[in-house]
């Protein structure tokens, strides 16, 4: 334990400092994702077209296609890496993510039943909406399986009840789809991307992810007052049963709101906090904005990185987040198991 908390201060930097280099790094990836596509463009003329109100074919590309692009993986990763870092600080797991709890498989199998149905082709905000309302059913769910003052144990339990359920609910769909085109289109769905969206995608988002971000305000210093136990928690006055529910219908508000238009997107949740948690002196509450920041600079990062393969080769960017995840995961799985033994 000493030799741990000697490290950490030898690599933990102010709290000021580093959200200063992460927003300074984010704002370069954001510009840099303006100018990197299938086709060059003139960036700063587009933009001066688009002040201008003119509405040429640069000005519409870098408006209603990269932009919008750039400016949801930004809140999306953000809402994942933020997630991510709550999860893992309210169940004081290592291994914990966004979706232990639901919130990302519910807001998956609500997408895919509307995708399944054909609404979205309807009415196009039904894909968030179903993916919202999916989200917060698996909430629900996870509630009413583990009762109001439900241990830690009892809550994943709960949440890796309803994953599976969801997951299987979505296999059954694929299997009953009319046709192999309902069926590519919700498998590159699930595949998870932040193209091919609007300003449209990002209002609609945008909702449900500030609420959930609003929620999560106030709760830094109980958690990492919950880092003592539980009990410790209590003597300090802090209700733990209304910060456990109240933390989880952030998370799925934002991640139901995030999943709902990009997809599946895996493991941003998992690797930023664990990446940033030694920068912050293993302070849970700390660790909460500057995950945001990192989440959003990571799947950026990601994004950027899928657009540079070869013209004609298209790589979702949840494939590569699990490529870089998935062994990230397994490393974090036998470190844990060597701490242990």
């Amino acid at each position: 334990m000493t030799q741990k908390l000697d490290t950490a201060s030898r690599i933990e930097m102010p709290q000021g400092k580093l959200i200063a280099l992460l927003s300074l790094l984010l704002t370069g990836l954001i510009v840099t994702s303006l100018f990197i596509g299938s086709n060059p463009i003139p960036v700063l003329k587009a933009i001066s077209d688009s002040l201008q109100n003119n509405q040429s074919v640069i000005a519409i590309i870098l408006t209603e296609v990269r932009l919008p692009r750039a400016l949801i993986a930004a809140l999306a990763g953000a809402t994942l890496g933020m997630c991510g870092a709550i999860m893992q600080g309210l169940l004081r797991n290592p291994l914990a993510s966004p979706g232990l709890v639901g919130s990302s498989s519910g807001a998956a199998l609500g997408a895919v039943f509307v995708l399944y149905f054909g609404f979205s082709s309807l009415f196009w905000p039904a894909l968030p909406l179903g993916g919202m309302l999916g989200s917060l059913l698996a909430l629900l769910l996870v509630y009413l399986l583990a009762g109001r003052d439900a241990s830690i144990v009892t809550l994943i339990l709960a949440g890796v009840a309803i994953n599976s359920l969801a997951l299987a609910m979505i296999s059954l769909l694929l299997n009953l789809a009319p046709s192999p085109y309902a069926v590519r289109e919700i498998v590159l769905w699930m595949l998870g991307s932040v193209a091919n969206h609007s300003l449209d995608h990002l209002w609609i988002m945008l909702p449900g992810t500030l609420l959930g971000w609003l929620l999560v305000l106030g709760s830094t210093r109980s958690l990492d007052a919950l880092t003592l136990g539980e009990e410790t928690a209590y003597s300090m006055g802090i209700n733990v049963e209304r910060l456990r529910w109240r933390l989880f219908l952030a998370v799925a508000l934002a991640v139901g709101s995030a999943v709902s238009i990009t997809g599946a997107i895996g493991f941003v949740g998992l690797v930023v906090p664990h990446l940033l948690r030694p920068l912050v002196g293993y302070m849970p509450g700390r660790l909460i904005s500057v995950s945001a920041l990192g989440g959003a600079v990571m799947l950026l990062t990601a994004d950027i990185a899928v657009r540079l393969f070869p013209a004609g080769t298209e790589i979702k960017v949840g494939v590569l987040t699990s490529l870089v995840g998935a062994p990230f995961f397994l490393y974090l799985i036998l470190k844990t198991r060597r701490t242990q033994l």
